[in-house]
């Protein structure tokens, strides 16, 4: 027997399609679901020993917890007016072979702001749970690094300075958690050479 179309219900063509969306859905689903346990896999095998901590509860089992995750960015906007973002944290995303990817470093960038006055740069570098004796800080003329490598904590941040400075002159301050370092502007210098007339 052959089934017309006219004689079905509109309830009863909601019905049909319904579970035929919903069916789809589940499929979907599956597939997310699949997908996320996947990626969590190999998330925990390229994640380095630094983020596994184990404690030992009182009735004798073990509980293991990673972390500490951390991402995040600021946005200010520069002196040219464009927007400057910059990223901190120990985990970095991009896109591979078209699905997002996640990727753990092994030392944190921590946040970090630069302010240019007339005469100088001050970089302001947040690294909680160090002393001071722990943070390494080298300076160039247009770049400053500061690293930490300890069995607690790992940080990392390379800056491109917006100015030329002289590394000669840099003061610095560690309080609460806080880097500060103060670096003076080099002066410009004068183009060298000879101006040349032309006849």
């Amino acid at each position: 027997m052959v089934e017309d179309n006219n004689m079905i219900s509109p309830h009863m063509r909601m019905w049909q399609f319904s579970r035929c969306a919903l069916g789809g859905m589940d499929s979907i689903l599956k597939t997310m679901e699949d997908l996320m346990e996947q990626d969590f896999k190999n998330l925990s095998e390229r994640m380095s020993r630094n983020y596994v901590r184990e404690t030992k509860l009182p009735n004798g089992s073990v509980e293991k917890t990673w972390g500490p995750f951390v991402y995040g960015y600021n946005m200010t906007v520069g002196p040219d007016g464009k927007p400057q973002i910059r990223e901190f944290g120990n985990i970095k995303h991009d896109i591979r072979m078209g699905r997002p990817h996640l990727d753990i470093k092994d030392k944190r960038e921590p946040l970090a702001d630069v302010v240019t006055t007339d005469g100088e740069v001050q970089v302001i570098i947040e690294m909680p749970g160090v002393a001071k004796d722990d943070i390494k800080l080298r300076g160039t003329e247009d770049s400053l690094t500061a690293s930490v490598d300890t069995s607690e904590r790992s940080y990392y941040k390379k800056l491109v300075l917006p100015v030329r400075v002289d590394p000669k002159t840099a003061k610095s301050k560690y309080t609460n958690g806080i880097l500060e370092v103060t670096i003076e502007k080099l002066e410009d210098k004068a183009p060298e050479g000879e101006p040349i007339e032309i006849d």
